[in-house]
């Protein structure tokens, strides 16, 4: 696959066109892996003691983010590799808030968070690199949305840098 195409619309859900429109045409397996120095940087200088705080009343902390962030390339990894290998069953959504709940993320120390989110973020893209050329234009159903391949590759990348965006403006 030449790994600049951006998905095209109707390769995914509306919701997910905020994402994807936040990537210019990249090598998205070079942006992926820049993204994990971007995210430790940033989170390193934080700190322990500040990514354990929430820029407001209600919303998830600084480690929360984070937990979100590799648990959302953990479902999307899951649905490429299932719709890649030709899997024809719909997949679930997942419930975000619940999941974050469920973590308990701020129990967890930084250094073992970002460890576990960069672990995660290699995986996928050896996993993107890995792949047959015909298997990015592949689809399937989840969260009742058609969606292919290479998109959600683009969907990871820009959810990241959606939740980059939001840390550096409000934490």
């Amino acid at each position: 696959m030449n790994e600049s195409i951006k998905p095209k619309v109707g390769e995914y859900a509306p919701y997910y066109g905020k994402y994807i429109d936040k990537i210019i045409n990249e090598d998205i397996s070079k942006l992926l892996l820049n993204q994990v120095e971007e995210i430790r940087r940033f989170y390193e200088e934080m700190g322990e003691e500040k990514s354990n705080q929430a820029y407001a009343e209600g919303k998830w902390t600084a480690k929360e983010v984070l937990n979100h962030i590799a648990d959302t390339d953990r479902v999307m990894t899951f649905r490429a590799l299932c719709f890649s290998r030709g899997e024809t069953s719909p997949l679930p959504g997942f419930d975000q808030d619940i999941y974050v709940s469920n973590a308990r993320a701020n129990d967890i120390p930084l250094m073992n968070l970002l460890e576990d989110f960069e672990m995660q973020r290699y995986a996928l893209v050896s996993m993107l690199k890995t792949l047959p050329a015909e298997s990015y234009i592949k689809t399937g159903i989840a969260s009742n949305h058609e969606v292919s391949v290479r998109a959600l590759f683009y969907i990871m990348a820009g959810h990241i840098q959606h939740h980059l965006d939001i840390l550096k403006e409000r934490y």
